[in-house]
């Protein structure tokens, strides 16, 4: 099932979390090389998961991850402002948009596809739901096939490198037609979307939302 949890409650999900950083330090650090830091626990973990993110996560039926995403409004610190406001074609702050960062789906999973697709429509509702506009992420090359699969490309804003090693900033605007087709290619309705989204957030701002 998808869950909407901030920093300060991923903690009273312990096996949520460790999973997680986990996860996420095999595959950005592990499989696709980047430079991030791994702590001596086998978590990785920067400085915007300090500032209390939200997360975006499918957790499995034994309580772990199954793949994330990490949501920060583009009003305070944001990896695209601090590092990559040249691909972004400047600075970005909007209360409408936000960034989103760590895409990842666990290693060990099964139907890391369907995955993958939870979670672009779990973070389209949660877009749709707290009236955003868009958000704003930077990706590889290799992301462009994933995000045409997944039903939902964003705006490119800017790219630097040629190839396999291009990265580029883009935009992904939230639209409420958006969620059918997101949840057609996830296989679960738009109802099942709106109740993570009231589950984690009240019925009154899912109503709203609707």
């Amino acid at each position: 099932m998808i869950r909407y949890l901030y920093a300060d409650q991923l903690t009273a999900h312990p096996k949520l979390q460790e999973s997680m950083l986990t996860d996420r330090a095999l595959q950005f650090h592990q499989r696709l090389k980047w430079e991030v830091s791994v702590d001596a626990n086998g978590f990785e973990r920067d400085q915007y998961d300090a500032i209390n993110p939200l997360y975006v996560i499918w957790e499995t039926p034994e309580g772990r991850h199954g793949g994330s995403m990490r949501f920060l409004p583009t009003t305070g610190a944001t990896m695209v402002n601090d590092f990559f406001s040249d691909l972004a074609g400047g600075t970005i702050a909007d209360r409408k948009i936000w960034e989103t960062t760590r895409f990842c789906v666990s290693p060990t999973a099964q139907n890391g596809n369907q995955i993958a697709a939870l979670l672009m429509l779990a973070g389209a509702q949660l877009g749709v739901g707290f009236g955003l506009s868009h958000a704003v992420g930077v990706f590889d090359a290799r992301m462009i096939r994933i995000y045409r699969k997944l039903g939902w490309l964003p705006e490119v804003l800017g790219t630097q490198g040629h190839g396999r090693e291009a990265i580029s900033a883009g935009l992904w605007e939230f639209r409420p037609d958006i969620l059918t087709a997101l949840a057609d290619n996830a296989g679960v309705s738009t109802d099942v979307s709106a109740h993570w989204f009231a589950r984690a957030f009240g019925q009154k701002r899912a109503a709203i939302a609707a």
